[in-house]
């Protein structure tokens, strides 16, 4: 009997007793692992495919060690435009051991634990005398005049408008007068060419 199992992205053609290494999975050396992605089972009967998995199957498998791949080195370069990253890498990989292709074993039910009798909880007298707190309301006052300062006073004409453009050019400080220019360096002393004489 054999099985094709999707993890991690991937599909693996498995058969019992196969070893086989796939993408990290949580887990243990040691622990059992369920994986319900079966894509297709095949046996002597016949292959059944599923749509896109067999309902009620399942491969059983156990973890027999996580490791990692080999390095992988990631080198980018662009030429002439001194561009260049080196890069390693070490996938995480799971070695598992297959044990059991087959119908999904039916997980036996949650048995309910019965309620426990156990007295009421008993809450301190200091909590069931103290009040609740409510926030405290503005004082009328206060409120009028947040309320005032809400409402908006309806705009009045244009002329209005005019002596506050004639305030802000007034405001603005008139421009400054140009930065003083560096003096002038000392001007070396002009030597003239000494003739040969």
């Amino acid at each position: 009997m054999f099985a094709v199992v999707k993890t991690g992205g991937k599909q693996y053609k498995v058969v019992e007793n196969d070893v086989l290494t796939v993408e990290r999975l949580p887990g243990a050396a040691g622990e059992t692992v369920t994986l319900d992605e079966v894509l297709l089972v095949g046996d002597e009967k016949g292959v059944k495919v599923g749509t896109p998995t067999v309902a009620g199957t399942v491969v059983t498998a156990e973890i027999v060690e996580q490791t990692r791949g080999d390095k992988i080195i990631v080198f980018k370069k662009k030429r002439r435009h001194n561009y260049r990253r080196k890069r390693g890498h070490r996938q995480d990989l799971t070695v598992l051991k297959v044990l059991a292709i087959g119908a999904a074993k039916a997980k036996p039910a949650a048995k309910k634990a019965a309620p426990k009798a156990t007295a009421p909880e008993k809450v301190p007298e200091k909590a069931k005398e103290t009040p609740k707190k409510t926030p405290a309301k503005k004082p009328a006052a206060k409120q009028a005049e947040t309320a005032s300062k809400t409402k908006a006073a309806p705009k009045t004409t244009k002329a209005k408008a005019a002596p506050k453009k004639a305030a802000a050019k007034a405001t603005t400080p008139a421009k400054k007068a140009p930065a003083k220019k560096a003096a002038p360096k000392a001007a070396k002393a002009k030597s003239a060419p000494k003739s040969k004489a």
